[in-house]
């Protein structure tokens, strides 16, 4: 399938400004973009940029609230109840976590409970948040329907994913994310997307018989794993996150899937202070003689090598910051059609940047500009600082008095000057000179 590699950064920025666009704060908008840049950089596409405008359409409706302002309603100690009043599920999420370690900090554990919230994505990008500040985190969330109960042909359970993750000092953090579906739903909306089979095993039709097509996949139900297993704990994390937090459960929650109804999923983040139960240095030790002996296992035949929980997720993270973050061009036509819809530069816009860094240009330049409708040369403006720059290219986002707009494009100009002229570009508020 055609595609393409997007630098990381570009991708953020182009994440962060439609939410800003839809009213989402700043803060939180270049959050909720980054929670999607980093399932694409762990390599779980079905949790990235293509959701862009799944939470953008929440919006849009009305389902979702822009501005997030998370409400403690118990406060107990090491127990915490938030109503996140159906606003950013990844902007609570967040604030859950954080507010989990800091009870942890007084209580050896903290656990805070979340009711009406909404998807938030990755579930492992918040237990890393826990990773950081020492701690061994867990979440926990229901969804909307995405399976039947063992034995049964109608949705009714969430796929209802968790996540623990724990730090390994020199090694990437052991990180475990997973529903309890046989695959990602996501994984499906990807298949569909690109007229690709899914796997057998995966799901069932509307009739309960297998089906390797990924709409009758959709309509009918995901397979849990480990059959009736997966089912069990699913509906075990419903009782966490959804009845225990007093918020939806079962069939009553709604995914990002669907543009309109509130989400009313729920939450259970935790965080257990690791060296309220014994030094962390110690700890971490242990963690790293464990994924060494994991790794020194004898390897069945064929098998290259043996990972630990994170492992992979790291190094395609390593990898995918290096090289970019390879995009379908056919997500890529859909954002770009969505993008163009609320004004802001398409992505396709960002195609051939590979190589780029984030030195300052000297401040105080004054720069030339060319107008879209008017390639001459037609006046010019200082910055006080670049954002990002490319060997031929820079993107400045800040609002400047000539153009009267908050995202600059600059493409070096083909000219000598006495000063070198390395540092001067033409200006465009859309980089399709």
């Amino acid at each position: 399938m055609p595609q393409r590699a997007i630098p990381v950064d570009c991708l953020r920025t182009f994440s962060t400004s439609i939410y800003q666009a839809l009213g989402i704060p700043d803060e939180d908008a270049s959050l909720l973009a980054d929670t999607l840049v980093q399932a694409d950089l762990w390599g779980h596409q079905s949790h990235g940029v293509m959701r862009t405008f799944w939470y953008a359409e929440r919006i849009k409706s009305g389902a979702m609230n822009a501005v997030t302002r998370p409400e403690l309603v118990v406060d107990g100690g090491a127990v915490a109840v938030i109503d996140g009043h159906d606003a950013v599920g990844q902007v609570i999420a967040a604030h859950a976590m954080r507010e989990a370690i800091l009870r942890s900090r007084s209580h050896g554990v903290g656990a805070v409970a979340v009711r009406n919230s909404g998807h938030f994505g990755t579930a492992m990008y918040f237990t890393r948040i826990a990773v950081l500040e020492g701690c061994i985190g867990f979440l926990s969330t229901n969804s909307s329907p995405a399976m039947a109960p063992w034995g049964g042909r109608s949705k009714f359970i969430g796929a209802n994913p968790w996540s623990i993750a724990a730090p390994a000092r020199r090694y990437a953090p052991m990180m475990l994310d997973i529903a309890n579906t046989a695959v990602a739903r996501g994984k499906l909306y990807m298949a569909r997307q690109r007229n690709e089979p899914i796997p057998e095993g995966w799901a069932i039709d509307q009739d309960g018989r297998p089906t390797t097509d990924p709409v009758a996949g959709i309509a009918g139900n995901i397979l849990p794993f480990a059959e009736h297993k997966g089912y069990a704990i699913a509906t075990m994390m419903d009782v966490l996150s959804g009845i225990l937090s007093d918020s939806q459960f079962g069939p009553g929650v709604v995914g990002p899937y669907a543009p309109s109804g509130r989400s009313g999923a729920g939450h259970l983040a935790i965080a257990l202070n690791i060296a309220a139960f014994r030094p962390l240095d110690e700890f971490e030790a242990d963690m790293e003689r464990l994924i060494e002996r994991i790794k020194s296992v004898p390897r069945a035949d064929g098998v290259e090598e043996i990972y630990y929980p994170g492992e992979l997720e790291a190094r395609a993270d390593e990898r995918n910051r290096k090289d970019g973050i390879v995009i379908p061009n056919d997500t890529i036509a859909q954002l770009d059609a969505a993008a163009r819809a609320l004004g802001i530069a398409a992505l396709s816009n960002y195609d051939g940047i590979q190589h780029f860094w984030s030195d300052k240009f000297r401040s105080n330049l004054v720069y030339g500009y060319v107008d879209s409708d008017n390639p001459e040369f037609v006046g010019g403006d200082t910055f006080d600082s670049i954002e990002y720059v490319a060997a031929d290219l820079i993107w400045a986002p800040f609002k400047t008095t000539t153009l009267g707009v908050e995202y600059v494009w600059g493409r070096r100009e083909n000219t000598d000057g006495e000063d070198g002229d390395a540092n001067r570009f033409l200006l465009s508020s859309r980089f399709d000179f």
